[in-house]
């Protein structure tokens, strides 16, 4: 077996612990084998020793809500009139500044070229992060999902109605090469005709959509804002809120009680309301946005609080003001807003990232027979959190122990 050492960081495990000094990472092939202190380790004979003294060394980032899309705008009319094929090569050009960045995963949440953009990263064609993506999103007519501004026929996304057409609609995403899958239990700040409070799909619905993900040994995600269409979703059991808007108490409890995970996307409001205007974010996104981002806070501050399982993303994609390769505001969001510590930011997007794409046995933590995904600094985030988005600090990125950057 081939062998790396990484020897003489301040390793950051992903756990949430003390830092380790003088620390080493022993790699072979592409998995952690041993990670400590240095001085305590045995390194077998033919390891190649890389010193990485004064630096930290730490688990790849996670980005647990992207869309790897290749958009040109926010507003999602053009989107859907464009050729596929353009947006498929402004995607590929996302993936080195995704490592660039120092993110070695990301899970897409809703677009139709990045199961393929996945495979041709598995094959070798291309290098970028690993990929999770749940193909299209899955909408109730006149819901989130469904592109209220043109014919039905221009949909990116699969619109379903009733318990048999949501079942084909997930059976039709595995065939189709998607991870899991992704819903729209309520309204959404980009979507024209509807609000981010109103529930979408029913009971019924949103159980069956549960079943047949649980049944391929899959789950489900859900663009969830409103308040009770946050509580429908935990209670068909859903295993991660996205966005969590009007999150309320009885909320967090479900939340805790089910173990699911909240995944905030602060990031793409606060760079909607910033600068929005200037990239042509509809007005109906731009008042949205305006209106929920203080409540938001407010309620993922509670969800903290109450101990809530919090993953970092950003609901990012490829253009202004929300392009791939700023990815990292959302910890500092997580601290100057939430009130997250920089560690706790950090586990965000490492351990419990992992565990929203449930590859927590795979990847977000630096311990033995994970994979070595791994990313080398020359600054102290624990410092300065918004050291991160400046990303001539992240001096190497490792995906499987092949090195990026």
């Amino acid at each position: 077996m081939s062998g790396t050492f990484f020897r003489g960081a301040v390793l950051i495990d992903g756990l949430g612990g003390e830092p380790i000094h003088n620390s080493g990472v022993l790699v072979q092939d592409d998995r952690i084998v041993a990670a400590g202190v240095a001085a305590d380790m045995t390194i077998p004979e033919g390891t190649q020793t890389v010193d990485v003294t004064g630096k930290i060394i730490m688990p790849g980032l996670i980005d647990a809500h992207v869309h790897v899309i290749g958009s040109k705008s926010l507003n999602m009319a053009q989107v859907a009139l464009e050729p596929q094929a353009m947006q498929m090569g402004r995607a590929l050009l996302d993936l080195p500044r995704l490592i660039n960045a120092g993110f070695t995963t990301v899970r897409d949440v809703g677009s139709h070229v990045a199961v393929h953009i996945r495979d041709l990263i598995r094959e070798g064609a291309y290098e970028g992060p690993r990929i999770k993506t749940s193909r299209h999103m899955l909408s109730q007519t006149a819901g989130h999902g469904d592109m209220h501004m043109l014919p039905s026929s221009f949909n990116l996304f699969t619109v379903c109605d009733g318990v048999p057409e949501c079942i084909k609609a997930v059976r039709t995403q595995f065939r189709e090469g998607a991870d899991f899958i992704k819903i729209c239990s309520t309204g959404g700040v980009l979507s024209e005709k509807d609000d981010p409070r109103w529930s979408q799909f029913n009971m019924d619905e949103l159980k069956a959509i549960v079943y047949e993900a649980e049944a391929v040994q899959s789950y489900v995600a859900s663009h969830a804002q409103g308040t009770q269409g946050i509580k429908n979703a935990l209670l068909a059991g859903v295993k991660t809120i996205e966005h969590g808007i009007y999150i309320d108490e009885d909320g967090i409890e479900l939340m805790l009680d089910r173990k699911a995970i909240l995944v905030p996307t602060l990031a793409i409001v606060h760079r909607i309301i910033k600068e929005g205007h200037l990239y042509g974010v509809p007005e109906f996104g731009l008042r949205k946005a305006r209106a929920v981002y203080r409540e938001h806070i407010e309620h993922m501050i509670m969800a903290h609080q109450a101990g809530v399982t919090i993953a970092a993303g950003t609901d990012f994609a490829s253009c202004a003001p929300v392009e791939h390769g700023g990815n990292a505001l959302e910890l500092q969001l997580l601290v100057e807003d939430v009130g997250f510590t920089p560690m706790e930011a950090i586990v965000a997007a490492t351990a419990n990232a992992a565990k929203a794409l449930h590859m927590e046995d795979e990847i977000g933590t630096i311990q033995p027979g994970k994979l070595a995904d791994l990313i080398v600094l020359d600054v102290n985030p624990l410092d300065d959190i918004t050291l991160f988005q400046q990303t001539e600090h992240i001096q190497q990125v490792y995906i499987g122990g092949k090195r990026l950057k």
